[in-house]
């Protein structure tokens, strides 16, 4: 009487448990899809929360949106104009991201600034016995050497301090910034500044006919072809190479890359001098390049605004380029802006530090993402048993070590 319910419970459980097996494998099908798929959600899940904040915004202060955006467009990439403009502010966001990205594969966060401002001085400086005394080209030459000389002892020293003296290399390459901008200000106001220069204290020009040209049939200088070129450098530098490969594992687990043995100090001060010898050449392109001169107007927070770019790009050395334009139209958009809908040229700035804040927010995001709670669940309650915990998150930098 009893053989036909236990025979059907018995092929109930088989079958029960025989879904266990495929709802694991459907899971981490699921999960295969998803975890390369949230480096690209997550950020423009990130720029979409900013730009409603944004315009909420402008909506409090009785602008339209609408035209914010508009405008944004016009300004950074309307016309050949535009796009010239852009790819000009574009070319020192990229030197000075690849400065943040390369010790961030450390797990380091440096700040940019002091290096570019330092490389930039450093050029000026040097070209200033040269002149009349060297060809064009020497003289350029002697100038980015100074460059990147200056700007890898800079983040080279963050690098020291780190290893030495455990300190931190943020805070650290932050106050090394405004000490640097308070000497470039000493010394273009004092022992070198151009008596000709009356509004604006500055260094002595170099010259017209030492200046980098442009790229023919633009007014785009060659600085931004040598930072797709250092993009691509850095990038193998990172993932073909033995060094990059220590590198990586300090940032993921520094006590297993002592273990194994790696030259931690050599390798962490070694990839800081490269970095910041990358910022330095953000520096000498805008001297040798745009104003001619050293003066204020290197500080105008490339290296602050490099951050949030090689954020946006996860440290990516080949997506640096494509953030850094984008950035680089919404700089050159802030005059626009100004003109047409009297907001203060700031406002920009305003929308990439919403975009900051809401970038670093969403860091949360990654590794959440995932199918693996929904079907352990369905599979415990259809075997009728089972833990009903779900197995833990596990976190970019954990995977990564």
């Amino acid at each position: 009487m009893t053989a036909t319910p236990i025979s059907s419970a018995g092929t109930s459980r088989r079958a029960s448990q025989g879904a266990g097996p495929s709802a694991a494998i459907v899971a981490r099908n699921w999960n295969g899809l998803i975890e390369p798929a949230q480096y690209i959600v997550v950020p423009l899940l990130a720029i979409a929360v900013s730009v409603v904040l944004f315009s909420i915004l402008l909506l409090v202060l009785g602008k339209s949106p609408a035209t914010f955006f508009q405008l944004l467009w016009r300004g950074g990439f309307a016309d050949g104009f535009a796009v010239q403009n852009t790819l000009e502010r574009a070319a020192p966001l990229i030197f000075a991201a690849l400065c943040v990205a390369i010790p961030a594969r450390m797990g380091m966060v440096v700040i940019a600034e002091g290096p570019l401002v330092l490389g930039g001085l450093a050029s000026a400086a040097a070209a200033l016995p040269c002149l009349h005394r060297l060809p064009p080209p020497l003289i350029l030459g002697v100038m980015a050497l100074a460059a990147v000389m200056a700007g890898g002892a800079c983040i080279g020293f963050v690098g020291v301090l780190r290893v030495r003296r455990g300190v931190n290399e943020t805070i650290s390459s932050l106050l090394l910034s405004y000490i640097v901008i308070a000497v470039l200000n000493f010394l273009v106001e004092g022992p070198l500044r151009d008596p000709g220069s009356t509004t604006k204290p500055s260094t002595q020009p170099i010259g017209a006919e030492n200046m980098i040209g442009m790229i023919p049939g633009t007014e785009v200088h060659w600085g931004i072809i040598l930072a797709f070129v250092l993009c691509a450098a850095a990038h193998l530098l990172i993932y073909r190479t033995t060094g990059g490969f220590g590198a990586r594992v300090i940032g993921g687990n520094i006590r297993a890359a002592l273990a194994q043995g790696l030259p931690v100090a050599k390798l962490t001060t070694g990839f800081c001098m490269v970095a910041g010898a990358c910022a330095g050449l953000a520096g000498f392109f805008e001297v040798a390049a745009i104003h001619g001169q050293a003066n204020s107007s290197l500080a105008v927070g490339f290296g602050f605004s490099a951050i949030l770019v090689s954020f946006m790009a996860r440290h990516d050395p080949l997506v640096i380029p494509v953030v850094a334009i984008a950035m680089g139209g919404i700089q050159a958009a802030g005059g626009l802006i100004q003109r047409h809908m009297h907001l203060p040229d700031a406002s920009v700035q305003l929308l990439q530090g919403l975009l900051f804040v809401v970038l670093l927010a969403s860091e949360t995001l990654y590794g959440r993402l995932r199918v693996r709670q929904a079907f352990s669940q369905r599979s415990s309650t259809a075997t009728g048993g089972g833990s009903s915990n779900p197995e833990p998150a596990v976190s970019p930098q954990e995977r990564r070590a």
